[in-house]
């Protein structure tokens, strides 16, 4: 699937309805949906814990606070990308507090096309993350069949009397001999023997 063909959630976290306008302006339905927009940290946190987004753009300063635990926070979050928004003098300052945590950020005033660009490396960053959250749920996949099969195996071991190797091989040629997962067969003997 491109890019173009992906379609992104939103949070935008930001008091300045001029700035909510523009931003809206720049992420279309047809790429980017939900989009949800609060005025504080504190309904963002709310909101964030309600549902995950891929996209947290927040405009700092807010009413609450200043926004750059919960970009640190939501950042460390499952497969969110934040972006930070700023004051241009705050900049320097802030980019070294949340860059480490994988934080985007860009100075404000900024232009159509700067959010542009940060848009189109968000959506590198995200299907980075996704990538890495597919090889995640594919390792801990293999490690809970490995726990299955040898839950399996030393009930083999204790009610029928194998040997481990024998039970080992006994689940192998099940699997083998009936075009199934070992896996299942695992379960099938946890199953009777629990």
């Amino acid at each position: 699937m491109s890019l173009k063909e992906r379609i992104y959630s939103v949070l935008i976290v930001s008091a300045a309805e001029k700035l909510n306008t523009a931003l809206t302006a720049l992420l279309p339905e047809s790429q980017y949906a939900p989009v949800h927009i609060v005025s504080g940290i504190s309904a963002a946190k709310r909101t964030f814990a309600e549902r995950t987004y891929d996209y947290v753009i927040i405009n700092s300063p807010l009413p609450d606070d200043i926004g750059t635990r919960f970009a640190i926070d939501a950042c460390n979050s499952s497969g969110t990308v934040v972006l930070l928004m700023v004051r241009a003098e705050l900049h320097a300052d802030l980019y070294d507090k949340v860059a480490e945590h994988g934080v985007f950020t860009l100075p404000r005033p900024t232009s159509k096309q700067t959010i542009t660009t940060a848009l189109s490396w968000m959506s590198s960053a995200r299907e980075r993350l996704r990538k890495t959250e597919k090889k995640t749920l594919s390792i801990e996949d293999k490690m809970e069949e490995i726990r299955i099969v040898n839950r399996a195996k030393w009930l083999l071991i204790s009610e029928i009397k194998m040997d481990e190797p024998n039970a080992h091989h006994y689940i192998e040629k099940q699997a083998m001999d009936r075009c199934v997962s070992k896996r299942e067969i695992a379960e099938e003997i946890i199953k009777t023997y629990s």
